[in-house]
């Protein structure tokens, strides 16, 4: 009887869980090519079709059905097993799987390059995105989003102090425009539009006194990505609405100026989440721990 491996068992569940070859190859490191060509030959040695498959969907068969059924506790015990065994290495190894949305990337990458450099034996896939996922059933070791979105059965560490938005132009912006002194003024002026994962244009979010408003701009071009309104902003192009820490280095450097500052409060602080884990490997001990020390280093020089 052909032999399996764990990478064809863990195709399976994966395809089952996000209802796509792409999502799943995503998950697993694999190429679509590569996972398609990993189940077919599953399918072929097992005589049978575990997956439905059109153009637009996948779904299980009843085969494919009862064979998840069967595989999934016994796959759950086995990866169990070995993360208890690597729990018990001195030295960090393996891969971390860590998800984010982009803003919150951008902020910890310097903590995720101060990990590897440390511990080199270490992989870390992080992979971003706008919606919420449930990192325990798609996969993932560890995620990341403000507080207020953590699930609360999940274990969350706190990282640094609580961040800000910031309004910001070109000082060639405001040669030409006066700047505005409330959000109401931001009507008068070109803006720089942000498009959401979902589609829909963002409303800028301000509150003084307790009293939130929003604001729909108006402008000269809209994008989806923040650092090419970054540079849209940079070429005196209209105002834009950022994360402070995205242009933290251009109002330092004078490239960019602030306004609406007293509308600007601050948010909900940036956690670092993850479910309870009974033989938490070398290497994930160590990322919780840098993570510790950066979110202490952090909130002291805010």
């Amino acid at each position: 009887m052909p032999k399996h491996g764990l990478i064809e068992f863990d195709a399976v569940l994966a395809i089952a869980r996000r209802g796509s070859f792409r999502a799943a190859a995503l998950e697993l490191g694999l190429s679509t090519t590569a996972l398609s060509h990993v189940i077919g030959k599953l399918e072929r040695q097992l005589g049978v079709r575990l997956f439905n498959r059109t153009t637009r969907s996948v779904s299980l068969t009843d085969a494919g059905r009862q064979f998840v059924d069967k595989i999934s506790p016994a796959l759950q015990d086995i990866h169990e097993a070995m993360e208890n065994a690597q729990s018990q290495q001195d030295t960090p190894s393996g891969t971390l799987r860590i998800n984010s949305f982009a803003a919150a990337a951008r902020e910890i990458l310097p903590l995720l390059l101060q990990f590897l450099r440390l511990h080199p034996q270490v992989h870390v896939d992080l992979v971003t995105e706008g919606r919420l996922v449930d990192i325990v059933a798609d996969g993932f070791d560890l995620g990341i989003r403000t507080a207020d979105l953590v699930p609360s059965d999940m274990i969350a560490v706190p990282l640094g102090p609580r961040r800000r938005y910031a309004v910001v132009a070109s000082p060639g912006y405001f040669r030409t425009w006066d700047q505005p002194r409330s959000p109401s003024d931001l009507l008068s002026h070109p803006c720089i539009r942000v498009r959401l994962p979902n589609g829909a244009l963002y409303r800028w979010q301000f509150e003084k006194g307790g009293q939130p408003i929003q604001i729909d701009v108006d402008g000269p071009i809209t994008l989806d990505e923040a650092s090419l309104a970054r540079m849209a902003v940079l070429e005196d192009m209209g105002i834009g609405f950022f994360m402070e820490s995205d242009v933290q280095g251009d109002l330092a450097a004078g490239r960019l100026v602030r306004i609406l500052e007293d509308w600007t409060p601050p948010l909900e602080q940036l956690c670092l989440y993850y479910p309870s884990r009974r033989h938490p490997s070398a290497a994930f001990k160590e990322f919780i721990d840098l993570a510790r020390k950066f979110s202490a280093a952090k909130t002291a020089t805010a």
